[in-house]
């Protein structure tokens, strides 16, 4: 657990300026099985100390690769003077932040630190099951990471607080042929938040992924090539997330809303249908833990929901205090760092649309010739909200039946234009939180999202 040797330097910090102190360790661990033989077996600790000083419209920074008291009175000094530094040169002259709430947030959790050998037998016996139970795969992959943000906030004008943020996830990739010899795959990952202890037990337990993954794959295999263009389609949970995460999501955050992206302008406009809601959670949602909670943000500000998009109108923005000045918002503990060497940035927490009334089972029979697409395995966006992201599994739908499995394709279109195509909502929500989200630094995020019945671009052979 990190020494608090922080909060007895306040009194070290410059009056009348927002000041942030804090010390954070990472960890990261893997192991990776290739066809049995152990490719990766790597752990690692990075920590230190950083300071961040605002004065008048401009911020200094200073970190050490150090957790010392001594550490945090070096970079405390070298932030300050940076900051007057930029000040005297850039003159912003914006003045401070509006004051805000004072108060304390404990750590709800502590790191276990599992022995690697531990998650090495877990692997093999996962492994070991797929080699004797599906002997006729071309290969498979048993794949462990485990990564975790520990971190002690310190500020002059905002909540201190002591965070934990552990997650760990098992991937299991699958690959087999079909009939002409094209290579097929598929992945899994299974986990959540927690230490290891907390998520796994018995391999066992995770037999049925494997198998599920393995039916999966063999109807795959016998797929065929979608017929591109212009379609009704069905977007699954996991593919709903990864719009909401990077074609709306990403346009939404108010720093690259002031570097020009397409929720400027849209803002209390209707960038959907009257169906489309849209939430970055915080910790909580839908009455049980969201994937990765967040209960204070490196600012200081305690975490609470950002509603992004209601009923179809976009009518929020990510902040950080900075940027919520700017626009007349409240910062809502949205500001994150992933080293202790980085500067907070705006990033999403666990963002969704929010479920429907529809049941899949007549979402899919509502469709006379489409697709329902089921899983993705990346996706990208630009801030017109332009998208493309892979499909990897999905299925054609012919009268209202689902017909034969579709090999790997793809998605494009601009995210705006086709939410105002969505005209059937699912009543259930399919979460994931194994994503890193890259925006100058790596960020743990959750993403989900209910089935979406909308039209899309498809790609074929």
């Amino acid at each position: 657990m990190l020494e608090n040797f922080i909060t007895g330097k306040k009194t070290l910090f410059a009056d009348g300026v927002h000041t942030e102190l804090r010390v954070q360790e990472n960890r990261s661990r893997r192991i990776m099985l290739v066809q049995g033989n152990l490719t990766a077996n790597s752990r690692s600790e990075i920590s230190g100390v950083s300071a961040r000083v605002y004065r008048n419209g401009v911020y200094g920074f200073s970190s050490m690769a150090e957790c010392s008291s001594s550490a945090a009175e070096t970079v405390l000094k070298a932030a300050e003077e940076n900051a007057l530094f930029m000040d005297r040169h850039i003159q912003k002259g914006k003045g401070a932040f509006p004051a805000a709430p004072t108060g304390q947030i404990p750590a709800g959790r502590v790191i276990v630190d599992t022995e690697q050998k531990r998650y090495l037998a877990f692997c093999k016996e996962l492994d070991a099951y797929i080699a004797r139970t599906y002997p006729e795969l071309s290969s498979r992959a048993v794949v462990l990471s485990a990564d975790s943000m520990e971190k002690r906030i310190c500020t002059s004008d905002g909540y201190d607080g002591h965070t934990v943020s552990p997650r760990i996830h098992i991937y299991f990739v699958l690959n087999t042929q079909t009939s002409s010899g094209e290579p097929v795959e598929l992945t899994a990952p299974v986990g959540g938040f927690g230490n290891f202890e907390d998520v796994f037990s018995d391999p066992a337990l995770l037999y049925p992924e494997i198998d599920r993954l393995y039916e999966a794959l063999m109807h795959k295999r016998e797929g065929i090539h979608a017929d591109a263009g212009y379609r009704t389609v069905i977007l699954g949970g996991f593919l709903s997330g990864m719009l909401a995460h990077e074609a709306v999501g990403h346009t939404v955050e108010a720093d690259l809303v002031q570097s020009g992206s397409v929720a400027g302008p849209n803002l209390g406009k209707r960038v959907g249908s009257e169906l489309v809601n849209l939430v970055d959670f915080a910790h909580t949602a839908f009455g049980k833990p969201a994937p990765l909670p967040v209960y204070l943000d490196d600012e200081g500000t305690p975490a609470e929901d950002a509603v992004l998009i209601r009923d179809g109108i976009l009518t929020g923005y990510l902040n950080s205090r900075e940027s919520a000045q700017h626009f007349g918002m409240k910062p809502q503990g949205c500001a994150r760092a992933w080293d202790f060497s980085d500067e907070p940035l705006i990033r999403m927490r666990n963002t969704t649309v929010l479920p429907g009334k529809d049941k899949l089972e007549d979402i899919i029979a509502s469709v006379e010739d489409g697709y329902y697409l089921t899983n993705t395995n990346n996706g990208q966006a630009d801030l017109t909200g332009e998208f493309m992201f892979g499909v990897t599994m999905g299925y054609e739908i012919k009268k209202g039946k689902l017909a034969r499995p579709i090999l790997d394709t793809t998605i494009s279109g601009v995210a705006f234009d086709m939410l105002k195509t969505v005209d059937m909502v699912s009543d259930e929500v399919i979460w994931t939180g194994s994503g890193t989200c890259g925006k100058k630094q790596r960020m743990s995020v959750g993403m989900g999202g209910p089935a979406l019945r909308c039209k899309v671009m498809i790609g074929g052979r």
